[in-house]
């Protein structure tokens, strides 16, 4: 029995992803138009009127980078997953927001420039959160911490991807904003969609080149990931609700906990941990599922929006 466990634990951790670095990093370029597309339309006054509230940017940061990774550590103790699929959970609950969340939210009647400002916040705290996050959890689990003894996460070549990827692309969209804004509205109406489509595509190409691996393994990772996904939306929401934030704030706080930044733990997973199995097996499904369940959600939302406002007083 002991010796069928081993033989299924090395399988696992032996699956290997068809993404190199090459892949990843289209990815991450692309992910980095999407926010310049977002920062098109943000302006320094959104940023001052949010300052005004500063409990919705507090909230934003509880649920994503205190309560997520926290609830994720209970579920792991409870479900007891592979240790590379642990793993894996909590490198994505200590991952920032994905930037597609900023097109989502916008897009389900939520708040752009709280999205926005939640990114960024987000940018710089996960130089610290990321690692922090997932070497405190990590450890607090005999499976996992038993891997990263192995492991040391370099918080300055962090830093660089997270700014190159995230940082930079907010600061462009908002400059160009502020100082040729007809521009950028234009630009703004071309740029969102097509990129959007763009990410979606390389998603979905990454995907192709990996069917064998998914139709193999993909039924080891595809609870978990549902459930973890579902599990963070439902998160962010109701740690909104609990704060007395209105309906477009817990939207926004939902899609920024819900949608995490995929693309950005695959690289760290490759670059770090190389490429273990059961880690890079869940963050590749996370950042195709996500996408969908993130789509969906956003329809659902903006529907409803859309039919409340059109509704006669």
């Amino acid at each position: 029995m002991l010796l069928e466990i081993n033989e299924i634990t090395n399988n696992i951790d032996e699956i290997k992803i068809n993404f190199d670095s090459s892949q990843l990093w289209v990815l991450n370029i692309a992910i980095g138009i999407i926010m310049f597309g977002v920062a098109l339309g943000i302006s320094i006054d959104d940023f001052k009127r949010l300052f005004k509230n500063p409990k919705i940017v507090f909230v934003g940061i509880l649920s994503q980078f205190i309560l997520l990774p926290a609830a994720t550590f209970l579920v792991i103790i409870l479900i007891q997953p592979h240790p590379s699929f642990a793993l894996g959970m909590m490198m994505i609950a200590a991952c920032p927001g994905g930037n597609v969340s900023n097109f989502y939210s916008k897009m389900a009647g939520g708040n752009a420039a709280l999205s926005v400002s939640l990114t960024a916040f987000a940018t710089l705290i996960c130089i610290v959160m990321t690692p922090l996050n997932l070497e405190f959890w990590g450890s607090m689990y005999e499976p996992t911490a038993t891997i990263l003894k192995t492991i040391k996460l370099n918080p300055y070549d962090l830093f660089k991807l997270v700014s190159l990827i995230l940082g930079i692309p907010l600061i462009c969209g908002m400059l160009v904003k502020h100082y040729h804004s007809e521009m950028a509205k234009k630009i703004e109406k071309i740029l969102k969609p097509l990129s959007m489509l763009v990410f979606v595509a390389l998603i979905f190409i990454a995907f192709s080149q990996n069917l064998d691996v998914f139709a193999n393994h993909i039924h080891l990772v595809l609870f978990l990931v549902i459930f973890h996904n579902i599990f963070a939306f439902i998160i962010g929401y109701y740690t909104a609700k609990i704060f007395g934030l209105n309906i477009r704030d817990r939207k926004t706080i939902s899609m920024e906990t819900g949608i995490q930044n995929g693309g950005l733990g695959l690289l760290l997973i490759f670059g770090f941990f190389e490429g273990l199995g059961g880690m890079a097996l869940l963050a590749a499904f996370w950042g195709v599922w996500d996408v969908f369940s993130g789509m969906v959600l956003a329809t659902y939302w903006g529907y409803k929006a859309k039919k409340a406002a059109t509704k006669p007083a």
